[in-house]
Formats: structure tokens, sequence, C-alpha cells
């Protein structure tokens, strides 16, 4: 059986002046998909995001989104949802006024809209009064308001960006639950996140960097394809630059990560001669999704 495919890029580029914000990019994302979207920033992501919402006019390529074109606002506007870290909620408003705003804006009638907030916030645990001020409630209860507001009118697409910036790990890990039971209900979720732990959560993962998309797969795809061979973490003696040392005995390749280094080996007896010979304390990880965009992208730490 074929896919029902929620949003359709082709050869979509998006261009301010001479600077080249998003470079003829391409891809589609299935039904009931939760799929990350990962970069560092201004490697174009909230710009696609923004295209996407009818927000940016590209200045090439095709979009479609649920069925409806950019070309479409209203069409558009009726059938996603968009959650931003930056703007969603009006502090000074209750909660109950913050989403029979959001409700007017979707020209919904009163009784649909407080029938559609009571449903929603069960659904997503918020346990305050509805009359308590926005600016007054904890971050993850904020965000679930938010989340309430962005899905009011049933969109079938969901865009979230960097929704959980800023909060603490357990309203993160909340958040999270949420977002599989919406991608249950056949909800396709769109989200940027600067967390790799969350990006493991995603079905599917593109990579963007200075505006390109330089992979997309599952995340143990990602892991498998970016590092075919061993993969250790170690911890080198103070002073010693395992990098330069690694890279002179033609072992592989290590980066540093905090106070440990990692490791992707390419001779294997080489590796462990120099682990041998500079004592080091190390073992065979698992690479993460910091370790793909790091190496795919070039970037440090």
């Amino acid at each position: 059986m074929t896919p029902e495919i929620s949003v359709s890029v082709r050869n979509l580029s998006i261009r301010f002046g001479d600077f080249t914000a998003v470079d003829s990019i391409s891809f589609s994302v299935e039904k009931g998909e939760i799929f990350g979207f990962l970069g560092a920033n201004g490697a174009g992501k909230t710009t696609t995001i923004r295209a996407l919402c009818g927000l940016l006019s590209p200045t090439a390529g095709e979009i479609r989104v649920a069925g409806a074109s950019p070309d479409n606002p209203l069409e558009l506007k009726a059938r996603i949802g968009y959650m931003s870290q930056r703007f969603t909620l009006y502090p000074d408003l209750t909660v109950s006024e913050n989403l029979a705003f959001a409700g007017a804006l979707r020209k919904m009638t009163p009784e649909k809209t407080q029938t559609r907030s009571a449903e929603l916030l069960e659904f997503t645990g918020f346990d305050f009064d509805i009359n308590r001020l926005v600016r007054e409630l904890p971050g993850g209860a904020r965000q679930q308001v938010a989340l309430a507001a962005s899905v009011l009118h049933d969109p079938q697409v969901i865009f979230l960006d960097e929704p959980t910036a800023g909060v603490s790990a357990q309203a993160r890990t909340q958040f999270w639950k949420l977002i599989r039971k919406l991608a249950e209900r056949g909800k396709t979720v769109f989200v940027t996140t600067h967390y790799m732990d969350e990006a493991e959560e995603c079905g599917r993962i593109a990579l963007m960097s200075a505006g390109r998309i330089i992979a997309l797969d599952t995340p143990s795809n990602l892991e498998a394809s970016a590092f075919p061979g061993p993969f250790y973490e170690a911890i080198a003696p103070d002073g010693l630059d395992l990098a330069a040392e690694t890279l002179r005995r033609g072992a592989g390749k290590a980066e540093a990560s905090g106070l440990k280094w990692r490791v992707e080996i390419s001779d294997e007896a080489a590796w462990e001669k120099l682990a041998a010979d500079l004592r080091l304390e190390a073992h065979r990880v698992k690479p993460t999704l910091e370790d793909v965009f790091l190496k795919l992208a070039g970037g440090k730490r």
C-alpha cells in the first residue's frame, strides 16, 4: 500500500538578495510520521518551515502541505498548526483568553472553541486553573497550552519549531509523549530541535547545513551509514592531544567531547596498540546523532 504523503517539497530555494537561505531542497513526509529537522542556527530550518506554513514566498520550487499549496493561504492555514518557541501565547492573557483568541483567529464558534479547548487541555494533561495568567504558569504548562492553541482547529500537519527550548528535562519528556500521541491519531508532526535525544524519537530525520539537506534517513540508518566501523569513547591523560596522536598513528579520527574523546576507528589493530601504549581508558560505544551531524556537517562540539 502506497503511503499517503502529507508534505511534499521539490527543489525549494529561498533567497534574500544575494544570500541563499535554502538551496534547492527536496523531501516528503508521510501521514502520521514524526519528521525531525536538524541543523545548526542559520542552517535554514526555520526559513523552510515558514515557507511550508505560507509565511514566506519561495524563490523557486514546489510545496504541497496536506494537499494544499501556499498559493492558497486560507486553505493551507486551515490544514496546518504551528507552534514556535518564541511566540505562541500572550503572557498577559489567561489560558482561557488565549484559547478563545486562537479559536477566533480560526473563525471557530465560541461553543466549538470551548469544547475543543476542554478536550485538548485534558489530552495534554493540563492541571491548572484556566483563568490563570499564562505568565504565571511554569514552562511545561505553557507548552501544554501552546500546543492546545496550535491544534485547536484539528489540523492535519503540525509544525513544532524548537518547542521544548528552555524547559526542564521532565517537561521535555512529557511533551514528547504528547507528540507520539498526536502521531498515533494520524497527525503528521514536523519538528525542529537542538536536543539529540529528542531527535532519536523521530521516525526520520533530515540534517540541514548551509541551506542544504546533507542526509535524510532514520536515526539508526544515519548512525550506521556515517560510522560503518568501530567507534570508541576514551579518556586520555591531561595534556594529551588524542586527535593528533590517533591521526599520526593512522588509527582513525578523534574529537574532543567534554572531558572525553569520541574516536572513529579506521585501523583497529593500530588503535588497540595506541590505547595500550598510552594506557587509555576506552570502550566501544554506539555513535550518536550528534556524532553523525558533526561528521557530515564538519562542525565542532
